[in-house]
């Protein structure tokens, strides 16, 4: 009998040897072939933080990531879901699909030059990649090449699949497509995110529900025949005048934010045009519905207050992200192992110098040296994943693309995404997401369980509708009229 149990325990400690051996080879030459593409993935990223495109107009950045998967042997599907800039490149080896998730829109507004100091330069759009798309997109087809050539080597079955998703800042262009069903044969879909911290936890989001709202008037003289005329901002401000007292009655997760995009021209004419653009935000997608629906009121009586008409038009939509800790696990594992970012003297120079910059930033520099322990958080911003996660097994990471300290969507995001502070971090991105997935196909067992924990999260009944319903994608909405 002792020998029996020797000989078992002799077989599992080979077994877990082999295992053991296995992941190291395959770590290895994960991060071997990252480092073979290095060259090419700063280039392509540096060239899209250069474009620094609008949601919808990214035509030069999705043109130049689907040129690089082409080059690595990818198949290419163009202007999908109605939207010119979105597409897919996938390599197909059979075997289970898991797709990796790629963005590349700017924000208007944020042009800056890689300068600690705000140094606001003139580009073609007027825009900046305060969020870290141009990274986003670059690390993620970065990992899909990585995986293609581990599946060669291996003779693996395995389909990797690459999305390009535009718009994601305020565009929801995933949503379209999902709603196009082009998430319906995936397995499993991974992401990340540039930030200013190291973490891949069990991530929830809020959804978010966003329309513009345009009051029309009657112009006229504003002191010569001012009972002539029907103020249409008027009813933009008598609008935001009553949502901002709604706020004291919603629930204390909500968040609603709006800018003014249209008020008149010149204070002399009553202005016949105005516009307010609005966001809606909760946790769960009822809450936000209803949310909406009170703010639309707000509109209506508004207009009725001042005279004037009200229309308005639903811009995005976007569910809240659900995690599946099947996967999340393995993603953030495979992060620990890696470990955090460290700075060159160069680097540190630069982290010092635009840390100065910050307001009441909540970390240090050093952190980004670290990976936050795994737990379960909630974030109060919104992203259009949260539609795909709801369809299919998702899992991600963020990775500290930006001096710590720094907030999203600032200039200093800008700068640091523009050096090699941003390329180290979307290189670390690029082995976590090429790491975990090559675990998974390893492993297949792992993609039953996390579908087992996605059905069980959204329950057996749920049919997804998208909070943006069926309109078209609104391809002008970053168009300056």
């Amino acid at each position: 009998m002792g020998w029996k149990k020797n000989k078992i325990q002799s077989k599992s400690i080979s077994f877990i040897a082999l295992l053991f051996i296995s992941t190291h080879i395959s770590s290895d030459f994960v991060q071997e072939s990252i480092k073979n593409h290095k060259e090419k993935y700063e280039k392509v990223a540096m060239e899209i933080w250069n474009f620094a495109e609008l949601g919808y107009q990214e035509n030069k950045s999705a043109q130049l990531l689907a040129e690089s998967l082409i080059d690595e042997g990818f198949s290419i599907k163009r202007n999908l879901a109605g939207i010119p800039t979105a597409f897919v490149a996938e390599f197909n080896n059979g075997g289970p699909v898991i797709g990796i998730l790629g963005e590349f829109d700017a924000l208007p507004g944020l042009a800056q030059s890689t300068s600690p100091f705000k140094e606001v330069v003139e580009n073609d759009t007027g825009a900046g990649h305060a969020c870290g798309h141009h990274l986003f997109g670059a690390a993620s087809a970065w990992a899909a090449v990585a995986i293609k050539d581990w599946l060669i080597k291996n003779n693996i079955e395995g389909t990797i699949r690459f999305y390009g998703t535009p718009a994601e800042e305020g565009g929801s262009g995933k949503v379209y497509m999902v709603r196009e069903g082009l998430f319906n044969d995936v397995d499993i879909v991974l992401h990340w995110h540039p930030d200013d911290t190291n973490s891949a936890n069990s991530r929830t989001s809020n959804a978010n529900k966003s329309a513009k709202f345009t009051f029309n008037g009657i112009s006229a003289h504003a002191a010569g025949s001012p009972e002539q005329g029907r103020s249409a901002l008027d009813g933009v401000e008598a609008m935001n005048h009553m949502v901002n007292m709604m706020r004291e009655h919603i629930p204390q997760e909500s968040r609603i934010h709006y800018v003014i995009t249209k008020g008149g021209l010149a204070p002399n004419v009553v202005p016949d045009v105005a516009e307010v653009y609005y966001y809606v935000r909760h946790p769960k997608m009822s809450v936000v519905d209803d949310l909406f629906k009170r703010v639309v009121s707000a509109g209506s009586g508004a207009a009725i207050g001042t005279d004037t008409t009200m229309m308005y038009e639903v811009m995005h939509g976007n569910f809240s992200l659900l995690p599946n800790d099947t996967i999340q696990k393995i993603v953030y594992k495979n992060l620990d192992e890696m470990g955090g970012i460290s700075y060159n003297k160069k680097e540190e120079n630069f982290a010092k110098e635009i840390y100065k910059t910050f307001f009441q930033p909540d970390n240090e520099i050093g952190s980004q040296e670290n990976v936050r322990p795994f737990k379960t958080s909630h974030g109060y911003g919104s992203t259009d994943v949260g539609d795909v996660s709801w369809n299919v097994p998702t899992a991600g990471l963020r990775t500290a693309t930006w001096v710590p300290g720094t907030a999203s969507h600032s200039w200093q995001a800008v700068a640091s995404g523009g050096t090699s502070i941003g390329i180290k971090g979307a290189e670390l991105a690029a082995i976590v997401l090429a790491k975990s997935a090559i675990e998974i196909f390893d492993n297949p067992s792992i993609i039953s369980e996390a579908k087992a924990e996605h059905l069980e999260r959204v329950g057996k009944d749920f049919k997804y509708v998208p909070l943006l319903g069926d309109r078209k994608p609104p391809l002008d909405y970053r168009k300056i009229n």
